[in-house]
């Protein structure tokens, strides 16, 4: 009993106690609250106190009572502690990085949002007050103008899921301890200015969801832990600076994983099989890197895979098949001539650094498009242009609903067009253009719905079909595609709409807004002019139309049924030059087609006179009428198209007197009238041309005086009144009235040559392929000089020209230039060392000492590059110099980045690069010196001595070997683009070397000035390049092949004893004809018959062909000659 009532009596005595304790804790949690939102509150306005704010988007934080949770970009628990900072610049002034991330459209899939929508601008430090926010969760700050590093207080904040600071200008490094971080799941800092490498310490973030660096200057590699990231959804890796390969553990855990760029950096080795695993990803984008070796078959296991763009990289081999398993597919880019990347991606401390864009590093695929990749029934965009791609294109594309774009051109793909295209309806790209296509375009293809149809450059024939169509579909490309952050192809779609768009720009107009181009020029179509294939009714009034069909077998009057849509259109430009075109011009012309902006009707034969109305033409921007068979005056009307920029009646017989009203032509910038029967005198009203630049008159019978007052016309640049009957005194313009100008005017006063130079007069440059004036040069007629025949003609001429204004520039800068190239004060004279292998000191002094400065005596070759001279730097040392042309390459800082590329590479067979020096006034590279010559003189002096197959072969194996190292082993691969018998040096047990790798790139052209118009030479040109300047490793197979032709003969690669076969004929030709007559004994040297094996001789000759033929996939690798030579290799005794 008493102990009962000792506990009941505990119970009463100790309940109040318990409540006490209650309350009081109650009152210390709700203390706690208290404090923790007054410190969040003190915290923000500690924020608001560092940065500006010119929007004053942070008014409402202010200290007078009110809710801090209620402010604007704050976000809070029921606690009233802040758990969210959510404040989004924007804006476009020139400091914002809105501009710089609109620079870059094909990028962040998934998690891209605009930039644009807000005027909110925060700017000054990011400050370490945020880390007082103990409870905060999501920072986001994107599209600010913060500035800094990010406080390590930051880092510290565990809780911390978002970091968001996409878009603004932090600095510094990732730290290498995240620590209490790992809370982390959206780390964004792409586009500020974060450096160094990615740490290790990032690792320990495992529950990152999204990881985003783009559009910084992150360094190193890859790392392999990204692959640990299980719930990893979006990596960003783009436009930064990273090297190495794509690591095989990347797909070690990417289950999750939709989205991967890795784009714009330095990306090297294979694309890796692995990704085949990451079978969630939605896109893959890897442009502008270095990516090399094939695509993955393994790709075609991504089956959600929506976006593939692997352009501009050093990918070869087939395009897989395996790729049309990913039944998601809607974009796949193989190449693209557009480069993503802005031109001040790279800056100059990059290029110190050995850094700079990919810009010709592209890709090369063997065979054509596999039907099982045109037939996805989602593909919106297939990008393929200049591939080398050949065969047939794809004649199946199913159901092709969805098809937007397809760009096929500067391939060399064979046949027909296919009918399937007449399906889909929803095509408004076409470009099949500079390929060698045959066969008719049938009527039922959509061009009417085309914005661009570019079929030129084919070998077509037929008619051009007036083609039928009902409605077209709305074209999103005219009115712009929506940007949805998860709408993947609207971003390529917009990027290339918006590209091409930009692309069209004719001479004399620009840029003339929404243009749809139909260009069926440079093929072999027959027939009369149809009515202008354009169905895109809606938008007429909104479009610039052109329609060109130059350089074809056109027939029919002009303008026959062309003009028959024209007035429903705001602008219209016609070509259809060098033609067959004949008729006379109907006198209401200038009312058919009102709109019409750009005419161009030169080559053709149009008879009778040029219709008044022509003066009603408003619109009219260029006229060119040239080279027809116009009779008649000129129309004063002409003085009437207010905006007329480009006249050129040149080559008729047009007769009269030049009508004064032209003087009235305020825009005009030339004025061809030459090589007509004009009389009467040259108009003063002309001088009154503010921005006429070309005035030719010649070949007329002009007379009286001309103009003194010409004479201050100094916009005017090229001027020509040869041959006709002018006289008086010259008006004095040293620049202007050279004697070449007004030759054959016999009453003329005496020329005094005011300077070397003689313009021609063919104002080249004012032709163009397209949409233009030609020049006062006849079109191509049948008897007479071809196109290329009169373009090279010109061309020398132009040539010359320069090359003597050059001259005489040159002597005058050495007259009066008391520095003279070498040994000036102002030379750097640093000489830069790459490999000691010469036992003694280089310095710039030796080198100009042992050169002689450079003096004649010592030079033992000269090229397009420069002279190569031997000097003796110290007794029994000899190095080869060649001295580079200054002024061939820009900037001596890109140079230094691009020469030290070369300086690392080495080989056995290549000859060592031992050092340069580079400057404003001298540039030489420092090689070994080999005593033997170079193959050139072997091949000429062999007769001397006796046949040695095993030379021969060595010969030819040493160069496979070189070779296949830059084609294979080097990173970023090197393409010699100009390999021939003199670039192949011996030493005196006849090693071979080659030489001049990489010179073609970093110089732009070949070592001889027999070069065709890419870097190479003549005879040793592969096909392929010559007629698309598309290089790739394949086209130094074929120049290694004549150059074994060449080793194994007695001919050159354009031996004179082939003439006889006429024109195109060479070794390669040559050695083909002697194998299918079975006379191959007579392609070889004498006496290597009888000295080498036959049947192992037949095998090298049957080698050396099949690197020469045509087809690319046919050809072999250099690594594969390597192998086949040495199973041929002749016993050593």
């Amino acid at each position: 009993m008493g102990r009962g009532w000792s506990v009941i009596k505990w119970y009463h005595l100790h309940k109040p106690l318990k409540l006490f304790l209650l309350f009081w804790v109650l009152v210390q949690a709700h203390c706690n609250v208290v404090s923790g939102a007054d410190s969040d509150k003190s915290a923000l306005l500690q924020l608001k106190a560092s940065v500006s704010d010119p929007s004053g988007v942070l008014a409402s934080w202010n200290s007078s009572g009110s809710d801090h949770c209620s402010w604007f970009g704050v976000a809070c628990d029921s606690n009233s502690r802040v758990v969210a900072l959510n404040i989004t610049g924007g804006g476009i002034s020139s400091s914002s990085s809105c501009p710089k991330f609109a620079q870059f459209p094909l990028y962040g899939f998934g998690i891209r949002r605009t930039c644009f929508d807000s005027n909110v601008k925060l700017v000054g430090l990011l400050s370490p007050v945020i880390g007082n926010l103990s409870e905060l969760r999501v920072l986001s700050l994107p599209f600010n103008e913060l500035s800094g590093g990010i406080p390590g207080l930051i880092w510290g904040m565990e809780k911390l899921e978002v970091l968001d600071l996409e878009g603004n200008s932090i600095t510094g490094s990732l730290p290498s301890h995240f620590g209490a971080s790992s809370s982390l799941r959206v780390l964004n800092l792409g586009f500020n200015n974060i450096v160094g490498e990615i740490p290790h310490s990032l690792s320990s973030c495992r529950n990152l969801q999204v990881l985003n660096l783009a559009g910084n200057r992150v360094n190193g590699t890859i790392p392999g832990f990204v692959g640990a990231f299980r719930d990893l959804r979006g990596l960003y890796l783009s436009f930064n600076q990273l090297s190495g390969s794509i690591p095989n553990e990347i797909a070690d855990n990417c289950g999750t994983l939709e989205h991967l760029e890795l784009a714009g950096n330095f990306l090297v080795g294979a694309i890796t099989s692995s990704l085949g695993n990451c079978r969630a990803l939605r896109s893959l984008v890897l442009y502008s890197n270095l990516l090399q070796e094939v695509i993955p078959v393994e790709l075609g296991q991504l089956t959600k895979l929506e976006v593939l763009d692997v352009s501009r990289n050093s990918l070869s081999g087939p395009i897989p098949r395996d790729l049309g398993n990913c039944a998601e597919l809607s974009v796949l880019v193989l190449s693209s001539l557009f480069d993503p990347l802005p031109e001040a991606n790279y800056s100059e401390a990059d290029l110190l650094l050995g850094q700079s864009s990919p810009k010709d590093e592209f890709n090369f695929f063997e065979g054509g498009i596999p039907d099982e990749i045109v037939r996805l029934p989602k593909l919106k965009i297939i990008w393929a242009p200049r591939l080398l791609l050949e065969g047939s294109l794809p004649s199946n594309w199913g159901a092709c609903d969805n098809l937007e774009m397809v760009n096929f051109g500067q391939n060399l793909f064979t046949g027909g067009i296919s009918e399937d295209f007449s399906r889909c309806k929803n095509l408004h790209i076409l470009d099949l253009s500079l390929n060698k296509l045959t066969g008719e375009l049938t009527e039922k293809l959509p061009v009417p719905c085309m914005t661009v149809f570019d079929v030129s450059g084919n070998l077509l024939s037929g008619s051009i079909p007036r083609f039928k169509y009902s409605a077209c579909p709305h074209i999103p490309s005219l009115s712009g595609y929506p940007f949805e952050p998860y709408d993947l192809p609207s971003a390529y779609l917009s990027f290339f709409a918006n590209k091409t768009q930009a692309g069209i720009v004719f001479p004399f107009i620009g840029d003339g807004g929404l243009a749809v181009y139909h260009n069926f020029g440079g093929n072999k179509f027959t027939g009369a002019l149809q009515s202008m294939p354009i169905g895109l009714d809606g938008l007429a009034d909104l479009i610039v139309y052109a329609f060109l069909a130059g350089e074809n077998n056109l027939t029919g009057t002009f303008p026959g049924d062309l003009f028959e849509k024209c007035n429903v259109l705001n602008s219209v430009i016609i070509n259809v030059s060098n033609n067959k075109i004949s008729g006379k011009i109907p006198a209401q012309n200038g009312s058919i087609c009102k709109s019409l902006k750009l005419l161009d009707a030169s080559g053709n034969q149009i008879t009778g006179t040029i219709p008044p109305s022509f003066g009603d033409l408003a619109s009219l921007v260029a006229l060119n009428l040239s080279w027809n068979m116009l009779e008649g005056p000129i129309p004063s009307s002409l003085g009437q198209i207010s905006g007329l920029k480009f006249l050129s009646l040149a080559g008729n017989n047009l007769t009269g007197s030049i009508p004064t009203s032209l003087g009235q032509l305020n825009s005009l910038q030339v004025l061809e009238l030459s090589l007509n029967s004009l009389s009467g005198g040259i108009p003063k009203d002309l001088v009154n041309l503010k921005n006429l630049t070309v005035l030719l008159l010649n070949n007329n019978t002009l007379s009286g005086r001309i103009p003194s007052s010409l004479a201050n016309v100094t916009t005017l640049s090229m001027f020509n009144v040869s041959f006709n009957n002018l006289s008086g005194p010259l008006p004095f313009n040293s620049n202007l009235m050279k004697c070449s100008s007004v030759l054959g005017n016999p009453y003329l006063g005496s020329c005094h040559p005011y300077s070397s130079t003689a313009p021609s007069s063919d104002p080249q440059g004012y032709s163009q392929n397209y949409a233009a004036a030609p020049s006062s040069s006849p079109p191509q007629k049948n008897n007479s000089f071809n196109s290329i025949e009169i373009a090279s003609i010109t061309s020398a001429s132009a040539i010359l020209s320069v090359l003597l204004a050059l001259l005489v520039l040159f002597f005058y800068t050495r007259k009066w230039n008391p520095r003279s190239r070498v040994g000036g004060s102002s030379v750097r004279k640093e000489v830069t060392i790459f490999t000691d292998i010469i036992g003694v000191p280089l310095t710039f002094e030796d080198v100009v000492r042992a050169t002689g400065s450079f003096n004649a005596s010592n030079c033992i070759g000269s090229g397009g590059f420069g002279a190569t001279y031997k000097a003796e730097i110290s007794p029994g040392v000899l190095v080869a110099i060649k001295r580079l042309a200054v002024g061939r390459f820009q900037g001596v800082q890109q140079f230094d980045a691009e020469i030290k590329t070369l300086g690392r590479l080495r080989h056995q067979n290549l000859v060592t690069l031992i050092g340069y020096h580079a400057s404003e006034t001298e540039m030489f590279l420092i090689y070994n010196y080999l005593p033997g010559g170079n193959l050139e003189k072997f091949i000429h002096e062999r007769s001397t001595r006796a046949v040695d197959w095993r030379i021969l072969h060595k010969i030819a194996l040493d160069i496979a070997r070189a070779l296949a190292y830059l084609h294979d082993q080097c990173v970023p691969r090197v393409l010699h683009r100009d390999v021939k018998p003199s670039n192949i040096l011996l030493d005196d047990d006849y090693n071979a070397y080659l030489s001049d790798f990489g010179l073609a790139r970093l110089l732009g052209t070949s070592e001889t000035h027999a070069t065709t118009g890419v870097a190479g030479t003549f005879g040793y040109v592969a096909p392929e390049y010559a007629m698309t300047c598309r290089v790739s490793d394949k086209a130094d197979v074929y120049s290694y092949g004549v150059v074994l032709l060449e080793l194994i003969s007695d001919k050159k690669a354009l031996d004179p004893s082939f003439s006889s076969f006429g024109n195109g004929f060479n070794i390669v030709a040559w050695a083909c004809m002697l194998l299918r007559q079975g006379r191959a004994k007579e392609f070889f040297t004498a006496g290597l018959w009888d000295a080498g094996p036959h049947d192992d001789l037949v095998e090298v000759l049957h080698l050396a062909v099949v690197c020469t033929v045509d087809s690319l996939s046919t050809r072999p690798t250099m690594k594969q000659v390597v192998r086949r030579l040495k199973q041929l290799q002749p016993p050593s005794c």
